[in-house]
């Protein structure tokens, strides 16, 4: 196959791929089209069937790592982590909208960075949406939270963000060095975010609602205990050698037992949780994007991306042009394809600092459109049909005006974080 048509073929491909993983017709799993996709990319000769393998390899402890993040999650739900959370933030919210929203951009940011994204989405909006309910609020502006922050609250840690997990295996950074060098960026975009919001909602956080009357259920203990326990665990596992993806799977086992002991869930249960075809799913897609890669798309980006010497910490001008190409590229593909392609067209050997501006880029970048990350569909579909139910033009404003200045300041955050750190973290 002649290179412009290969690369068509591949565009093709990933195209269909991407168009069918957000419209996602009757419910259907992303991966009906992804594998498909991904065995044609190595039959027309797109790649080796050796690179195919040599992707899915390398993507092994990442997918182990996602699986056992949202059986977690999932079995965190079960005992009852979210209803107690929102319970204690409606009684902390005492009625008070702006006070409520300040509570859901901390309790959506914690969840986000200790247990992913995807559980802020599926898990923690609706919760916010009854406790609004519950203090007869206006929900927009807290269920409006939860997306943003599922996607610019994900940058802290390597398990907050699928992306993070993939950036993560690329910098060649520790646990506790990545989290140092995003913890300023982190905070910096959830302020910009929090002062924004603030503005943008400020009739619908007029007024008060009713006062809540404090949780009379037991407390989680257990669940909570196995999360921090779990947290303490990724901090250390680069000390003693043990990849973080063991903590993962050792944490949700152990919910995971209890709940099997108590005949709370079924292994068929399990196994849903821990949703193998998006797996799958991820895999292929992984394929696909490397048929992309290899076929045009990547020399091309190569040449787009700005670069450090080997061994020299990028300056600020250079971070901001990679977070920008990546947060453009993340509005037009999709985020995970996207960090996907910049992480190929980067290279192998490159500087770390690198790697953590393309996160912020197709972290933050997706709250400007829909289509940024399969968070912010999937948010949609979970209020799809209700009085909180986004439109696409305030979508977009809002987008239009956090993105910029968060995606700027975080940044900035980065490169001091990266210039104060210089021999210590990096």
């Amino acid at each position: 196959m002649s290179g412009g048509l290969a690369e068509a073929v591949a565009l093709a491909l990933l195209a269909s791929v991407l168009v069918f993983a957000v419209m996602q017709p009757k419910g259907m799993p992303e991966a009906v089209v992804a594998v498909p996709a991904a065995g044609l990319t190595v039959l027309l000769g797109l790649i080796p069937p050796a690179e195919a393998l040599q992707q899915a390899a390398q993507l092994g402890p990442t997918v182990g790592f996602l699986a056992a993040i949202l059986v977690l999650a999932h079995l965190a739900d079960a005992e009852g982590v979210f209803s107690w959370l929102g319970s204690w933030v409606a009684v902390g919210a005492a009625g008070r909208p702006g006070r409520l929203l300040a509570l859901v951009f901390g309790l959506a940011a914690l969840t986000t960075a200790v247990l992913s994204l995807d559980a802020t989405v599926v898990l923690l909006t609706p919760v916010v949406f009854r406790t609004a309910s519950t203090l007869r609020l206006r929900a927009k502006p807290h269920v409006y939270a939860c997306t943003h922050l599922a996607n610019s609250a994900s940058t802290l840690l390597p398990i907050s963000n699928l992306t993070n997990l993939l950036a993560f295996a690329a910098s060649g950074l520790t646990f506790t060095t990545f989290a140092a060098l995003m913890a300023l960026p982190w905070l910096v975009a959830i302020g910009a975010e929090y002062v924004i919001f603030r503005r943008f909602f400020r009739t619908d956080l007029a007024g008060r609602g009713e006062p809540h009357p404090p949780p009379s259920g037991p407390v989680p203990w257990f669940a909570l205990a196995v999360i921090a326990a779990s947290l303490v665990g990724f901090g250390l596992s680069g000390l003693v050698g043990v990849e973080p993806v063991w903590v993962a799977v050792l944490a949700a086992a152990v919910l995971a037992a209890r709940a099997l002991l108590r005949r709370e869930i079924g292994v068929i249960g399990l196994v849903r949780a821990a949703d193998p075809l998006f797996s799958l799913f991820v895999v292929a897609l992984a394929i696909v994007v490397a048929g992309v890669t290899g076929n045009g798309l990547g020399a091309a980006l190569a040449a787009l991306v700005p670069t450090a010497p080997e061994g020299v910490a990028p300056g600020l001008l250079t971070l901001l042009a990679v977070a920008g190409l990546a947060a453009l590229l993340a509005n037009v593909v999709n985020n995970l394809p996207a960090t996907l392609v910049l992480l190929g067209a980067l290279g192998p050997g490159l500087h770390p600092g690198l790697v953590l501006a393309v996160l912020l880029g197709v972290n933050i970048g997706p709250n400007l459109t829909y289509v940024g990350s399969l968070a912010t569909l999937l948010w949609r579909r979970v209020l799809a049909g209700g009085e909180a139910a986004p439109t696409l033009r305030e979508y977009l404003r809002l987008g239009a005006l956090t993105v910029p200045v968060s995606l700027g300041l975080a940044v900035l955050a980065l490169w001091l974080a990266l210039t104060l750190g210089r021999g210590w973290l990096v």
